[in-house]
């Protein structure tokens, strides 16, 4: 019964995340309504049964050496994780663009002096909202099997799958004007996913290194999120 309490709690901690991004996205009248941050959540929560049947298809590996090991955590989990969310995106974020064609002004008297908000923004928060909702479920498998790591990857993996599925949205919004950088963007988001996992799972590995790591990607995605183009007026 603990262990119950216990990892009903890490969901929760593992869920505010999303809610605080929510509250951000109304306080600064980012044009994402409910309805539609709900569906790339629950949308990242369900590509979870994506990356588990990605990642079906990678043969066992033959030994445990440290090389397999890396080899499965940024080819069979990271780069599966991502190609899940990414399949998870493209449809989603074509059918939010295409017909609810959503305001590229902010309402807010402060944020359209600094200009309107681009493709690449919109989908980089929408992206980071399935990778919040990819985090939730996560959670909850890995602290069916292990409280403490779970312990970290609630204050941890939460901000990091945000970081990466905006990076991943990103890349599907910017394909067509630029598929070579989409791809880039892709590539980055899997190997930040991977060079955290190994460094949660490394024996001996100080805690400040994912923590940084996480910080780092999650301020970078802010500032994505928060980017406006330049107003360009003519005197």
């Amino acid at each position: 019964m603990n262990n119950v309490w216990i990892l009903a709690v890490l969901i929760l901690i593992s869920a505010l995340p999303a809610l605080g991004l929510f509250i951000w996205f109304r306080l600064s009248r980012f044009p994402l309504g409910l309805l539609w941050f709900l569906a790339f959540l629950l949308g990242g929560a369900l590509s979870l049964l994506t990356a588990g049947l990605l990642q079906g298809l990678f043969p066992p590996l033959g030994d445990s050496g440290a090389g397999s090991v890396i080899l499965r955590l940024f080819t069979q989990i990271a780069l599966t994780e991502e190609a899940a969310r990414l399949v998870l995106l493209i449809p989603l974020l074509l059918i939010w663009f295409r017909f609810e064609k959503p305001p590229v002004e902010a309402d807010a008297p402060a944020a359209a002096s600094q200009g309107p908000v681009p493709r690449r923004a919109l989908a980089a928060a929408a992206g980071f909202a399935a990778g919040l909702g990819f985090a939730v479920i996560e959670t909850a498998t890995y602290g069916a099997a292990d409280l403490g790591i779970a312990l970290l990857r609630a204050f941890t993996a939460a901000p990091l799958h945000g970081a990466c599925g905006c990076r991943v949205g990103m890349a599907v919004a910017g394909f067509r004007e630029s598929p070579v950088r989409s791809v880039l963007r892709f590539l980055i988001a899997a190997a930040l996913h991977g060079m955290y996992d190994f460094m949660v799972l490394s024996p001996g590995m100080p805690i400040v290194f994912p923590i940084c790591l996480v910080a780092a990607a999650l301020a970078s995605s802010i500032q994505q999120i928060r980017y406006r183009e330049t107003m360009v007026t003519s005197s």
